[in-house]
């Protein structure tokens, strides 16, 4: 009976890790195959590829320390269109509400960006961006473990727009607490 047990754990535990992000996967789904959108992956193969540099700066090992904790990130992009504020849209109603808390709200000029976070025991382990603008969005989600001050750091090491986005909310925390 314990082994009936033990398995069956282990299988919701496996089950609980594929459907992880999976809103975010369908939409990626619905439009990998429209050639109007620009798409990246990156798989955690890549970012260990990353964490096998020796560096002397004490932040850029911070920044790769976090790196090897990620799993994955993926990016759907769509430039210079109309139906930027469609997908937007879309994409905000398609993450279940129960599962992703939202972090951040910021709106800047033409654009709107929502940061997501998805929380399994007390650790970020999805962050989700969608950003649209009068004619740009980008839906992006990194899954994996995640420090949100580090993958602040990365976006501003990568110049990543929406990833240094995530420095406001460390100074709303600031302002908040005085």
């Amino acid at each position: 009976m314990k082994k009936i047990l033990v398995f069956g754990t282990v299988m919701l535990m496996t089950i609980g890790a594929f459907a992880q992000g999976a809103a975010v996967s369908g939409f990626f789904n619905k439009y990998q195959n429209d050639e109007s959108f620009s798409q990246v992956t990156i798989s955690s193969k890549m970012f260990g590829l990353f964490t096998n540099m020796e560096l002397e700066d004490k932040e850029d090992q911070d920044v790769l320390n976090a790196i090897s904790k990620l799993r994955g990130l993926k990016v759907l992009a769509k430039d210079d269109t109309r139906d930027s504020r469609e997908l937007y849209n879309e994409a905000n109603k398609m993450l279940p509400k129960n599962e992703y808390e939202e972090l951040m709200y910021v709106r800047d000029k033409d654009k709107d960006m929502r940061f997501f976070i998805k929380e399994n025991g007390g650790k970020i382990n999805e962050l989700v961006m969608i950003s649209g603008g009068s004619n740009s969005f980008m839906l992006m989600s990194i899954f994996g473990e995640i420090d949100l001050k580090q993958i602040s750091k990365i976006g501003r090491k990568m110049d990543v727009d929406g990833l240094k986005d995530l420095e406001r909310l460390k100074d709303s925390k600031k302002e908040n607490k005085n």
